[in-house]
């Protein structure tokens, strides 16, 4: 498959797996948040990378740079790879910090209670209707923003 320029390979192979025992036999709560990507009921608190908020004004300028160009030329499909592999490396760099995170929790505690978030819900427009526009859309879009980047 291709994506973002680079071509990947998928091997798919069969092979036995022993029962992991767990060396640890602890119990922990995650709370996900938003200023604090994961709290843990033992105090353990992981800071968000916030990949997007640090790359926020690239993505920006290159999408000004694409409607510039004519569209479906070969500039503008150059332009709009620019802006995938940017995206990609967005995040790539959302999904290494969230398996370092994950594999650390994982690998000091045997049971890992989180509660049941609708992220879908919560990251809905507030934008209303015609006949009931909604209040505080831009610090809505703003939050929606911040837990996307945390990647729930």
């Amino acid at each position: 498959s291709q994506s973002c320029g680079k071509w990947y390979i998928s091997i798919q192979t069969e092979s036995e797996v022993s029962t992991p025992v767990h060396p640890s036999a602890s119990m922990v709560g995650l709370d996900a948040g938003v200023a604090k990507l994961a709290t843990l009921s033992d105090g353990t608190v992981f800071e968000p990378v916030n990949s997007f908020q640090k790359n926020q004004k690239t993505p920006a300028r290159l999408q000004r740079q694409l409607s510039r160009k004519v569209k479906f030329s070969n500039n503008w499909q150059k332009q709009k790879r620019k802006i995938q592999r940017l995206h990609s490396c967005i995040a790539n760099i959302r999904r290494d910090y969230l398996h370092k995170v994950t594999t650390t929790v994982s690998k000091n505690h045997a049971m890992i209670v989180i509660e049941d978030l609708k992220v879908s819900n919560m990251s809905k427009s507030a934008a209303g209707t015609v006949s009931q526009p909604g209040r505080n859309v831009r610090a809505k879009s703003g939050l929606n923003r911040s837990i996307l980047d945390q990647g729930w």
